[in-house]
């Protein structure tokens, strides 16, 4: 953006001069202990200065002498404080392996495929690997939507989903762990309950805590309740889930994140783009919502028919009762909609509208606008 640039003075060359010093003045510390190398430095516990801390009278009763003892065979030709041994994650035997052969012929030729398998929560960051294939051959434009469509049933484990480029459809039927979506780009994550289960859905835990971190791009649709910490730093994501714990869209940057049950406390929290719409009946949303940076607003024309059509698409997705309920008697429930909107956001959003009426460079007006 050149009317940010003109405003940023450094260069580049600034930066690695800056790091220039830095390592000097290592070198000058290294070498006034007589190290020649950071190497030689690892583990000398022996020349650290910590009669400070041991004298302070908090620290009175505190043995030290676990941490601050030479571990056996320091002094010895081959001391073990270096890395000696390659880690295995045991990445040869992870389920992406399946997926990616078993979608191959989507991946080479864009062929739709559809697939199915069982998941427990031993298998961890499904489809991550898949969606790293399929973004290293097609970047960020993806695959055509759908063209991959997996189903799994079971209980996923952490990060299912995490990364999921376009093109990649999820389908779970059962549960899953933390950060399911962590990152998701561009993907879509269907989360429901078995069809034989006889609970209702929209009051129990499907799915745990931070999803759709760093969310980028993509739909997320759980019927079912989630932990803590949904769309967190979501800054492109669309997701509808039927309740949530404190903290939701905590740092959200963009996106769009649909309430239809219950929320925590702290909602909103560092919230500075991006929009929420919760489902209220009961009235006692603004108790929980945290309204230092965003506010409470009326729905427009664009808020009703996105909800009208996500919240149609989430019950065709999940066969969400909750959703079902809601579209049978749209016009009257949307009055129990509260829709959450950054203030700031909502100033470059009227700038730009003002601006484009006048005939004004967008960018201009919104930095003058910062100014002032």
């Amino acid at each position: 953006n050149p009317v940010l640039r003109k405003r940023f003075t450094g260069k580049a060359e600034f930066v690695v001069n800056f790091f220039e010093f830095i390592a000097q003045e290592v070198r000058e510390i290294l070498a006034d202990l007589g190290f020649k190398t950071l190497e030689e430095a690892i583990g000398r516990v022996d020349f650290l200065d910590v009669n400070d801390a041991i004298e302070h009278y908090k620290a009175s009763k505190l043995d030290l002498d676990p941490i601050l003892t030479f571990p056996e065979g320091f002094h010895s030709d081959k001391p073990q404080l270096h890395k000696r041994i390659d880690q295995d994650h045991g990445l040869d035997k992870a389920l992406d392996n399946r997926l990616i052969s078993d979608a191959a012929v989507a991946i080479e030729n864009q062929t739709p495929v559809e697939l199915n398998y069982e998941i427990t929560n031993r298998n961890r960051t499904v489809g991550t690997m898949l969606g790293s294939v399929v973004s290293k051959r097609y970047q960020d434009i993806g695959l055509p939507e759908d063209t991959i469509k997996i189903t799994f049933v079971g209980s996923a484990g952490q990060s299912f989903g995490a990364f999921l480029p376009k093109g990649i459809t999820l389908n779970l039927f059962g549960d899953a762990n933390d950060y399911v979506g962590k990152g998701l780009s561009g993907g879509k994550i269907i989360i429901r309950v078995p069809q034989e289960v006889k609970f209702v859905p929209k009051d129990n835990i499907i799915a745990g805590n931070v999803i759709l971190y760093g969310a980028t791009g993509g739909y997320a649709f759980i019927s079912g309740q989630v932990g803590e910490r949904f769309g967190v730093r979501n800054s492109g994501a669309v997701a509808v889930v039927e309740g949530v714990g404190d903290h939701c869209c905590e740092y959200m940057t963009g996106g769009k994140v649909v309430v239809l049950g219950s929320t925590g406390r702290n909602f909103g929290a560092g919230m500075s783009g991006g929009m929420a719409f919760v489902y209220d009946p009961s009235n006692d949303f603004v108790s929980r919502l945290n309204m230092e940076m965003v506010s409470l607003e009326n729905l427009d024309e664009d808020d009703v028919e996105f909800l009208y059509g996500i919240i149609g698409e989430h019950s065709r997705l999940t066969d969400s009762e909750v959703a079902a309920k809601i579209l049978v008697s749209f016009d009257s429930e949307l009055y129990h909609f509260k829709k959450v909107m950054p203030k700031d956001y909502r100033r470059v959003l009227d700038v730009t509208v003002e601006a484009i009426e006048r005939g004004q460079n967008v960018d201009e007006a919104i930095m003058a606008s910062a100014h002032g």
